[in-house]
Formats: structure tokens, C-alpha cells, sequence
């Protein structure tokens, strides 16, 4: 069978090929509706379809977005990835993904790989973008959305959780059972200080610790974000003889590896030991008790990231600091605390 034409349904429409591409392009022109009925129903009989790779060519833009995430298989990035290509999906895109692994260097190589296809945009969720990508997107002139995180080296439009504001929620529901005080698991020694949000939730954590007159001295203790590495900081931590009565974890990750630590040293959670979280991972209404925890609206956020990584007027002059997109956290109360 012959390939069907961009021609043929332009004779089948009775319109010019620059109609049908109109139509299929949504724009650069208005079409009448009436036409614009007949090119559809033309494209839907004839069975059509249209040549991206040329499409893309034309317009020095692909159906695609980047999206770049530290590491797919923790649980908080896969099911930000999970919504962002939702929302790409409802806007007519397609998502390539790629996992930087925490590495600099394979944050670049993403970088250049996903331009070079010509992507309409990047949304990027980097744990420290250092000077040699923030310069990859600038000689690019790309299209980015920060997602998540702010890192210092680049000053664009960025969508993010209230970080400080959901660990200091965190803090106080637990100070409030009455807990002496609340220990905190954070980031390691080499955590981004501005723009990470495992550091503004130690922040939080601090804040709320201060406000309420007890000391954090002696009180943070670093663990990788995962559960794995968190297990094993657990384990030392819980079988020491300054064991915490209360703990917040910098993640729902590390809240899990935390809860197994617990669990085989038979540390009773929430009765010798209270637990929260941040993120509200859908694991974490599984775990054993189910994990009170902080969480914000990933589908509105990752949709938030895609239409302004979509805007035509994203890269405005002035326009970048007013484009701050914060979502509110929310405290979801489970067991773990001492609730319920």
C-alpha cells in the first residue's frame, strides 16, 4: 500500500498542503473550524500520519522532553518521573529519562545528549549542577525548569516543595507527643547547603527544635538518602545508649531503612521509638506502623514543571525570579508517631 501524503489529504480536504500543516502544527495561522473539520476527518479516513522526524527537522524541536532525575530507582524520583510523563502525555509530549546517579559528569552527559535531540525543553532535577552544565544550558539557550531542587549554579524557573515548612511541621507534631526531644537523619557532609531539600529539612528540623527550647547539639546524625545506607546508620544509632525517643528522617527512604533497624533490634515504633518521614512515598502508608510524613502534590507540581517548560514566554528577561513555583507541604499523621 502507498504511503499516504500530506498531498493526499490536502486533495481529500479540497485545501492547500499548507492547511493540513496548519492544522496537524496548530498554527503558525488560524484555520476556520469548518476547515479544520474537514482536514481531520481527511486525516482520520485516509489514516495519516504525520512524519515527526521531519516535523522536528522543520522546527528544530522534537515531541520530546528531558527529564533528568538523580536516581530513577528510589521510590520519591520514579514516582516524580511517573507524573512528569503524565502530565507530558496530556500536553502531547513524550519523556526521555535519564538517571545522573548523583554524578556531575553524567548530569552533563544527559544534558548534551537531550539537546543535541532537540528536546523542547529540560526539566531537571539535580542534586548540585555544577558550573560545566549551567554553562551547557546557557550555550544551548535551553528551555529548563528546575524541579524539586534549586542548586546554586543556575538562577532559573524552579518548582518546589515548602521544605522548611514541612520538616518544622514534622518536628512539632512529634515535640508535641511530649518526646524529650527529636533527633534528625540528614544528608552527608557533602550536602548542597542552598537549594537541596534535604538540607532546608534539617533547617526545618533546627528551626522547630529552637523554637521550642531544646538543643540540636549531638542531635543530627548524616545517612546517605536511601533506605539501605539508612538501615545501617540505624542499626548503630539504635543500639547505642543514647538512643533518640523520637527521630525524623530526611526521607521516606531513610524512614524505611530506619524502621527495619528497628524492627530487628525489637525497638517497639511507636512505643520506645517515634518515627516521621518527608516525601509521603506511597510505600509509606505500607510500612509497619505506616509512617506519618510530610507531603506535597507531585501530579501538581510535576504538571506545573511541564507547562512551564512548554511556556513560549519561559525565558522572558525579568522574568525568571517571579516564576517561583512553591507548593505547600501537609502533615499526613499515620502510627509511626504515636498517633492512632
Amino acid at each position: 500500500m502507498a504511503k499516504v501524503t500530506r498531498d493526499d489529504v490536502a486533495r481529500l480536504a479540497g485545501t492547500s498542503t499548507a492547511v493540513v500543516s496548519y492544522v496537524i502544527n496548530n498554527g503558525p495561522r488560524p484555520v476556520a473550524p469548518a476547515t479544520r473539520e474537514r482536514v481531520l476527518a481527511a486525516i482520520k479516513e485516509l489514516g495519516y500520519r504525520p512524519d515527526r522526524v521531519a516535523q522536528a527537522m522543520a522546527s528544530r524541536r522534537t515531541d520530546l522532553i528531558g527529564l533528568i532525575v538523580p536516581d530513577a530507582r528510589q521510590p520519591f524520583f520514579g514516582e516524580m518521573a511517573h507524573a512528569v510523563e503524565q502530565a507530558a502525555s496530556e500536553r502531547g509530549k513524550m519523556v526521555l529519562v535519564g538517571n545522573s546517579d548523583y554524578v556531575g559528569e553524567r548530569e552533563v552527559h544527559y544534558l548534551r545528549a537531550f539537546l543535541g535531540m532537540r528536546v523542547s525543553g529540560l526539566i531537571l532535577v539535580s542534586h548540585a549542577l555544577n558550573d560545566l552544565a549551567a554553562a551547557e544550558i546557557e550555550a544551548w539557550d535551553a528551555r529548563v525548569v528546575l524541579l524539586h531542587e534549586r542548586p546554586e549554579a543556575i538562577d532559573d524557573v524552579a518548582v518546589v516543595t515548602d521544605d522548611v515548612g514541612g520538616a518544622q511541621l514534622a518536628t512539632r507534631h512529634l515535640l508535641e507527643h511530649g518526646y524529650e526531644y527529636v533527633a534528625c537523619l540528614g544528608g552527608v557532609a557533602e550536602t548542597p547547603t542552598v537549594g537541596d531539600p534535604v538540607s532546608d529539612h534539617v533547617e526545618g528540623w533546627r528551626r522547630a527544635m529552637h523554637e521550642a527550647g531544646r538543643s540540636t547539639e549531638g542531635r543530627l546524625f548524616e545517612a546517605l538518602y536511601n533506605r539501605y545506607d539508612a538501615y545501617k546508620v540505624g542499626l548503630e544509632l539504635l543500639a547505642g545508649p543514647d538512643r533518640p525517643p523520637a527521630i525524623f528522617c530526611s526521607t521516606d527512604d531513610q524512614a524505611v531503612g530506619l524502621l527495619r533497624a528497628a524492627r530487628e533490634l525489637r525497638i517497639d515504633v511507636p512505643g520506645e521509638l517515634a518515627v516521621a518521614g518527608f516525601d509521603d512515598i506511597k510505600e509509606a502508608a505500607l510500612t509497619d506502623p505506616p509512617l506519618t510524613t510530610i507531603a506535597s502534590d507531585r501530579s501538581a507540581m510535576a504538571r506545573a514543571a511541564v507547562d512551564l517548560v512548554l511556556d513560549d514566554g519561559l525565558r522572558v528577561a525579568g522574568a525568571r525570579r517571579e516564576r517561583l513555583k512553591l507548593f505547600p507541604s501537609q502533615l499526613v499523621v499515620r502510627r509511626s508517631c504515636g498517633c492512632g
